[in-house]
């Protein structure tokens, strides 16, 4: 990117205010224009291939593919692309779910407007930006030791807690009615949390299920 170039954005939210929110934002600036957008991460993986963005403006939490696989795929395809976090979430998961993903930056709704557009311009530069209160999450996460004496990072963090358990069982090789027995619920509420696992982790049957989830090292204790 040139310096006389604008910095190329593809805005991510489900929220057609908050992509609003974005435009109205940067509608003044000479250095920042908005390319594109997507309410969803599917949506968002093909706007990033359609317009070859600097930076993503990227929510975490959306319906069908979320913000962590949306990047992570953006990622994989446009390895040039910056990914900069914009979410109402800063709980621990979250945060280093995204890192993991590959984002260069992470900000809490509610951020300042010119915190935004700092960030936006940081990211595009190269620079890795957290805000204020992710920045100390990060910071209490390595003073820790670095993650050595913490618990690990659920996998799947776009599963809930309910789903991860049932995916667990599923890797152990548990059959429908046995997983209802184990979690004390109906078959029926287990065969609407394993569609509803399917569609998260676009896998498309039992099998394809069961190979993610062991790669991710569950099953082995169920």
């Amino acid at each position: 990117m040139s310096t006389e170039a604008a910095i190329r954005v593809v805005v991510v939210d489900d929220h057609p205010m908050m992509r609003e929110g974005m435009r109205a934002l940067v509608a003044s600036l000479t250095d920042i224009e908005i390319v594109g957008e997507a309410g969803d991460g599917e949506a968002a993986c093909r706007e990033a291939q359609l317009t070859h963005p600097d930076v993503v403006v990227m929510d975490l939490h959306m319906p069908g593919v979320n913000g962590v696989e949306a990047t992570r795929s953006i990622l994989r395809v446009a390895p040039a692309t910056r990914v900069l976090v914009l979410t109402m979430f800063e709980d621990d998961e979250s945060v280093f779910a995204a890192m993991r993903a590959g984002a260069s930056g992470y900000l809490v709704k509610g951020a300042q407007q010119d915190e935004i557009v700092a960030a936006v311009r940081s990211v595009a530069a190269g620079q890795a930006v957290f805000g204020p209160t992710v920045a100390r999450r990060i910071i209490d996460f390595f003073a820790g030791g670095g993650g050595r004496n913490a618990s690990p990072a659920e996998p799947f963090p776009e599963l809930t807690g309910r789903e991860r358990e049932v995916l667990d069982l599923i890797a152990a090789g548990h059959a429908n009615a046995v997983i209802a027995r184990r979690l004390v619920i109906s078959p029926k509420t287990v065969s609407n949390h394993i569609s509803a696992i399917f569609a998260k982790l676009q896998v498309a049957d039992r099998a394809e299920a069961i190979v993610r989830a062991r790669q991710a090292g569950l099953g082995h204790k169920s």
